[in-house]
């Protein structure tokens, strides 16, 4: 679905809720409507017709708030004997109002519209968009913008098989990956087809996710972790969490120089995920020698964060293997499903929402996987060899060791 900006949003918007009234009480919207509202909304807002400047956008937007206030105000104090309240495009304009604007009532009574902030505004999977999809949301992935929703699929990746897609799930364009990975391994499960070992994106897996596949799916997930974020373990000296010793359940730690922690609490880390704190005596760390390598803190004590004592472990060892070249050889089939969201974007319009809705959009794209499939068996049944990835005229001058430095998937 195209992104629509602001001036747009809210002027189709008006501009539907218009148009749903002509259509169930025309008599009723001729006599509330403004002469020069059939100039401002006879025609689509688009952005080679909108204004470029600032001031002039405000202006509009202004303009725009106040006529949508007025005719909120007309099916609310002079109703039709329609429900018109109930259409979706009046329903729809209502909540947006609510979203984009705010009124004050200042001394003399009256009540002047402001357009709000952006920090003002609903948290982004709360947002309205667009009035012909009040479930499509605005997203952001690296240089990617849409509004809409996200796909997510799974398939088979076993070398000399297959590749078949087993599993969609779709979800809001604001749902986290780490958010769908419950429902794609829910309806894996119900299937009977949780594999023992599921290679994911770095974006799906955290420490929880780890340790619940284990204890409650019975399989692995392999996938790279967050990487440590410490002054400590980004300089590549001094004394970061791994060099301390974690008792868990007794929520103590011991550091490098032997030295217990003297207090702990339950605190949600960075990712608000439940994680315990503890806190060296500022006594003890002020004299300790190796101090300049542990801690900057102005109180001259270390403070340790970390997560449960499983969860602790389970990121450590993940961690620890991801830079291994096993990890990086196992890793490498993942590019599979990079080759079938590629495919899938480019010969069966993965990214094109041909419907309305999360329920129907879904629909869509299950059967745009089963297309997917049907085109891999024929490939398949005429044994035509998957292609492999296009590598550049001038690039294959190059030995294979600097080509293999090209590859993203070498660390």
């Amino acid at each position: 679905m195209r992104q629509l900006n602001r001036v747009e949003s809210v002027g189709e918007t008006l501009r539907q809720a218009l148009n749903e009234l002509a259509e169930v009480v025309p008599d009723w919207g001729k006599a509330v409507a403004a002469p020069e509202w059939v100039t401002r909304y006879g025609r689509r807002f688009e952005p080679m017709r909108l204004p470029k400047e600032r001031t002039e956008r405000d202006r509009w937007l202004a303009t725009i708030g106040q006529d949508g206030l007025l005719l909120l105000d007309a099916v609310r104090t002079k109703p039709p004997t329609e429900p018109v309240h109930q259409l979706a495009g009046v329903e729809f304009l209502r909540r947006l109002w609510l979203q984009q604007y705010w009124l004050e009532v200042d001394a003399e009574g009256h009540s002047p519209l402001h357009l709000r902030a952006d920090d003002n505004q609903p948290p982004g999977e709360h947002r309205l968009h667009t009035p012909y999809d009040d479930e499509a949301r605005y997203s952001a992935k690296r240089e990617m913008e849409w509004v809409g929703y996200q796909p997510h699929l799974t398939e088979t990746s076993e070398p000399d098989e297959i590749h078949l897609i087993t599993q969609v799930t779709t979800t809001l364009a604001t749902q986290t990956d780490m958010d769908a990975l419950d429902t794609v391994h829910a309806t894996l499960a119900q299937h009977d087809l949780l594999p023992s070992e599921h290679l994911l994106d770095a974006g799906y897996v955290d420490a929880e996710a780890l340790v619940s596949a284990r204890q409650n799916l019975g399989g692995e997930l392999c996938s790279p972790v967050r990487l440590k974020v410490s002054w400590q373990a980004t300089a590549a000296e001094g004394f970061d969490l791994a060099h301390f010793t974690i008792d868990g359940e007794q929520q103590q730690v011991t550091c490098p120089g032997g030295q217990t922690s003297s207090q702990g609490c339950d605190r949600p880390s960075t990712t608000r995920k439940a994680a315990i704190q503890v806190r060296f005596s500022p006594t003890v760390c002020r004299s300790c020698p190796s101090q300049a390598k542990c801690t900057q803190a102005h109180t001259g004590a270390r403070t340790i964060t970390f997560l449960p004592q499983a969860e602790h472990m389970a990121l450590q060892h993940a961690r620890q293997a991801q830079d291994t070249p096993e990890f990086k050889a196992k890793y490498a089939q993942r590019s599979g499903i990079e080759g079938t969201i590629s495919q899938g974007v480019r010969g069966f319009a993965l990214r094109s929402a041909r419907y309305i809705g999360l329920a129907k959009t879904h629909l869509q794209m299950i059967a745009t996987a089963a297309a997917i499939n049907l085109h891999r068996l024929c490939d398949w049944w005429e044994e035509k060899p998957r292609a492999r990835t296009r590598t550049a005229s001038f690039a294959m001058l190059a030995p294979e060791s600097a080509r293999r430095a090209l590859s993203w998937r070498v660390g």
